[in-house]
């Protein structure tokens, strides 16, 4: 059976789809969509659509038939799934991290200015450096590197995950430890969907699924779910499941400035449930929901 697998056609896109194919095994082929997030890479991901622009047309080619599955990068899905896709594979996963290429963070000059679209990484990088100055990005990683030096950029922010897939690790100044700037939901992990009613296709699958990979990303989804946010959210979050299945998550919500950072650490057996209290903590017991502005009863 040829397995036909969607994915966006950058190179990193191409490279994760490649990774997913030889955990499968057999004969694959590629189906290259278009996204919007692909088609704009200059307007702020909020404005064009959010967190799902680089996966809703991905996976409407499974919906529709043009592939068997679709492989993104975790933290490109939005938190939940489309109803007749299922999320049936979280493969292993790389690095979460976030890197600098340029500088070190604490070796930027004062005023130095960082290359970054995401309110997370300026949420955290302004918490921890008052004093940095950010600046637009946006563009698959090669592009982000060149706009670095068009745009005289001190140093920009991308996935360590992304620089060790693409063979460029060696570009990275700093690996931003977690207390400094914890990752996005999903970071550094690869999700593999399929339509719900393909049960040939799930049993491929699930060869390919890693448990604990697919718990700790689970949790990281049902918090991000939990707060009702996106791309256009200051949050993160990291779980990490243990020798006894316990599955720890560290989460956070910012201000948009980065005045105001709120971490909670939560642990327990169901991911879901996990995620959820994270979510309640910081925004009903710290203080998050005045942080980031969210009515009484929205979520």
């Amino acid at each position: 059976m040829t397995l036909r697998i969607a994915t966006r056609g950058s190179p990193l896109a191409r490279r994760q789809a490649e990774r997913v194919g030889s955990l499968l095994g057999g004969d694959v082929v590629f189906v290259t969509v278009e996204t919007a997030g692909d088609a704009d890479q200059r307007s702020p991901l909020h404005a064009i659509g959010g967190q799902g622009v680089f996966a809703k047309e991905v996976q409407q080619a499974v919906l529709d038939g043009r592939a068997d599955l679709a492989v993104h990068s975790a933290k490109d899905l939005p938190s939940a799934t489309p109803e007749g896709l299922v999320l049936a594979a979280v493969p292993e996963r790389a690095d979460p991290r976030d890197a600098l290429v340029g500088a070190a963070l604490h070796d930027l000059p004062a005023g130095a200015v960082v290359g970054t679209d995401s309110v997370r990484r300026r949420a955290q990088l302004a918490h921890e450096r008052p004093d940095l100055v950010f600046g637009p990005l946006r563009g698959n990683i090669g592009t982000r590197l060149r706009r670095r030096e068009e745009q005289g950029y001190d140093a920009v922010v991308v996935a360590h995950a992304a620089l060790v897939r693409l063979g460029l690790a060696d570009r990275a100044a700093d690996v931003l430890d977690p207390a400094v700037v914890l990752p996005q939901v999903g970071q550094g992990a690869l999700a593999v969907e399929c339509r719900a009613d393909d049960a040939r296709t799930r049993r491929r699958l699930a060869g390919a699924d890693d448990p604990d990979v697919h718990r700790a990303v689970g949790a990281e989804r049902a918090f991000l779910a939990e707060l009702g946010g996106g791309c256009d959210v200051p949050c993160g979050a990291l779980a990490r499941v243990g020798h006894d299945g316990t599955v720890e998550l560290d989460a956070l919500v910012a201000s948009l400035d980065g005045h105001v950072v709120l971490r909670t650490r939560v642990a327990g057996h169901d991911p879901v449930e996990v995620g959820r209290a994270a979510a309640h903590d910081l925004l009903e017991r710290r203080g998050g929901r005045a942080v980031l502005g969210l009515g009484e009863h929205a979520r």
